[in-house]
């Protein structure tokens, strides 16, 4: 869309129609170029209105910090292209190691690590643990769209059980970096390498901060299994598995002792309880 919707006066607009066109502009940072950018702020410090010139000081912020972003994620695609050698790169992670209940879950992807438009890089990625909620949700829907290939793998608690999870831990960090049809010039796992595994693999230690590809199979893999214990907390009421996410949290504990097991527990984590 074009962006000569960007006046030098603002003095026809009133106070929400201008927080309407800051935030616009916010949302839009990506596509909007520098001289309606740096127009737009100099209407709202040469506006009469003290509240339009703290939008201005706003905007600023906002630009330096999405200015930040892009230089954090950029980092975290080059760390990639180190090791792509004009091939691909498969990111992994897992997530669910230590939960009383549940699944463990690892997810596998790749990224287009060519394209290096600002406007195609995935801004956001971290390790999964420190964001938001909704904040994995909506990128997980954005990595789905913009990965060339992404693959995740689950094993229930029975097979931990019967297995190990450390077995476990392996296996599906294993299935699903085969899973993926691409062939790459490595596999960035994060933490530590997969055992058995075909493939070129280089363990990352704090992969999931350092890596794009590790950073989305982190985000996919915690969204997909977080899902999944939401459903378990419709079915088996009172664990506060949509909260805990099936960890020893006190709640969850308390539940086990008053309520019982239920068929998704691990029973090999729950000697001590």
């Amino acid at each position: 869309m074009g962006f000569d919707i960007y006046p030098v006066d603002l003095g026809h607009r009133n106070v929400k129609e201008i927080k309407d066109l800051v935030k616009h502009t916010e949302e839009n940072f990506l596509n909007i170029n520098e001289e309606d950018f740096l127009n737009l702020t100099k209407s709202l410090l040469d506006d009469s209105r003290k509240s339009v010139n703290k939008l201005a000081i706003s905007l600023l912020k906002y630009r330096e910090s999405m200015e930040k972003e892009i230089k954090r994620v950029t980092n975290m695609y080059n760390f990639d292209k180190v090791y792509s050698k004009d091939r691909y790169v498969i990111g992994a992670d897992e997530v669910g190691r230590g939960p009383l209940a549940g699944p463990i879950v690892a997810a596998a992807v790749v990224l287009d690590l060519n394209n290096t438009d600002t406007k195609d890089m995935i801004l956001g990625l971290n390790d999964s643990k420190k964001l938001a909620a909704k904040k994995r949700q909506e990128l997980s829907e954005i990595i789905k769209k913009k990965a060339l290939s992404y693959k995740i793998c689950l094993i229930n608690n029975k097979e931990i059980d019967s297995k190990g999870i450390g077995w476990c831990n392996n296996q599906v960090l294993l299935e699903s970096s085969e899973g993926i049809a691409l062939k790459p010039s490595i596999v960035l796992s994060d933490g530590y390498k997969i055992k058995g595994i075909s493939l070129p693999n280089k363990a990352v230690v704090k992969g999931d901060s350092k890596s794009a590809s590790i950073a989305c199979a982190s985000i996919l893999a915690k969204v997909y299994r977080d899902n999944i214990m939401i459903e378990y907390s419709n079915a088996y009421e009172g664990y506060g598995f949509h909260k805990n996410m099936g960890y020893g949290t006190e709640e969850h504990i308390k539940a086990i002792k008053s309520r019982g097991i239920t068929s998704i527990h691990r029973m090999s984590f729950l000697k001590n309880i």
